[in-house]
C-alpha cells in the first residue's frame, strides 16, 4: 500500500478516538528510523498535553489497530504532543498561528538563505507572508520544505 493511501487510510480509522476522547488530531506520520517502523500519532488541546492524556489516547488506538491491522509491518506506536516547536502541515495550523514568530526551511536556497525566522503574518494558496522587522517576506509555497514556531520556553508552558 502506498503510503499516501495508509496515512489516509489511518487518518479515518484514528481521528474519530481521538476527537471522542476530547482532543485533536494533529498529525499522523509513518517512518522509518534505523530499520525500525514508527507510527507516530500526534494530538492536542487547548492548554497542552500531558503524559497522561497520551496514555489515556494510546490504549484505545492500540487496540483498534490491533482489530483493523492496517500495517503489514511491524511497527511501534508513539502518541505524543506536537511540542511547542510544531511543525505547521497544513493552512489549518497556519491559520491557528498567524501573528507568532515561525522559522521556514527552504527547498534548496531562497533569496539567499537556506530558511528565515519571522512573524506569520499571512497565506493564500500560492505564498506565506512574513514579517522580519519592517519587512515583508513573500515566500512562494513551492520554496518551503517546512514551518515551524520558532518560540522560546517560557516557565509554566505545559506544550512539551
Amino acid at each position: 500500500m502506498k503510503k499516501q493511501v495508509l496515512l489516509e487510510k489511518l487518518n479515518k480509522l484514528i481521528e474519530p478516538i481521538v476527537v471522542g476522547l476530547g482532543y485533536e488530531l494533529y498529525h499522523i506520520e509513518y517512518k522509518k528510523e534505523d530499520g525500525e517502523y514508527y507510527l507516530r500519532v500526534y494530538i492536542d488541546k487547548e492548554g497542552g498535553i500531558s503524559l497522561s492524556d497520551c496514555e489515556k489516547v494510546s490504549r484505545p488506538i492500540s487496540d483498534m489497530l490491533d482489530v483493523e491491522d492496517p500495517i503489514s509491518d511491524s511497527y511501534y506506536l508513539e502518541v505524543s504532543s506536537p511540542g511547542i516547536f510544531r511543525e505547521l502541515f497544513n493552512d489549518k495550523h497556519l491559520e491557528k498561528h498567524i501573528g507568532d514568530t515561525v522559522k521556514i526551511v527552504f527547498n534548496g536556497v531562497f533569496n539567499g538563505a537556506k530558511s528565515l525566522i519571522g512573524n506569520l503574518k499571512s497565506f493564500d494558496n500560492d505564498n506565506i507572508y512574513i514579517s522580519i522587522e519592517e519587512n515583508e517576506v513573500i515566500v512562494p509555497r513551492e520554496k518551503i520544505k517546512s514551518i515551524s514556531l520558532e518560540g522560546s520556553l517560557k516557565e509554566g508552558n505545559t506544550n512539551e
